[in-house]
């Protein structure tokens, strides 16, 4: 029970770091003729590379779930004004990308059928 508790607790911290970083990437910006938002584009990769990496890898949903939370609870966090007045996340279109794409993306992940399961019974039908 307690390494159970331990291993959701590490998915947590993993996913609040993956939320943190792609928070302070995520407005990175390259201008090639148009702009193209590489922080954005990076950072919803990396948190979805996350997520599907445990959804595959576990027998559940827990993992990929306790991965997400941890992530989506620090965008949240970082939405807000701090004490001095600053803001990691503007409300622009790539900082509204940023709140909402990974909350998308988590309910996508979480929610997939579990393949491995469902040819293990087609196997044995």
């Amino acid at each position: 029970m307690l390494r159970r508790i331990l291993y959701a607790v590490l998915l947590v911290l993993a996913g609040a770091a993956i939320g943190g970083i792609g928070t302070v990437a995520h407005q990175l910006t390259v201008t090639w003729g148009v702009t193209i938002p590489l922080g954005l584009i990076g950072s919803l990769l990396c948190f979805t590379a996350l997520l599907v990496g445990l959804r595959l890898l576990a027998d559940s949903r827990w993992p990929a779930l306790c991965a997400a939370l941890g992530a989506i609870a620090v965008i949240l966090v970082f939405t807000q004004q701090s004490a001095g007045g600053s803001v990691l996340i503007p409300n622009n279109l790539w900082g509204q990308i940023w709140l909402v794409g990974p909350i998308l993306i988590a309910a996508v992940v979480v929610s997939w059928p579990d393949v491995k399961r469902a040819a293990g019974r087609a196997g044995t039908a």
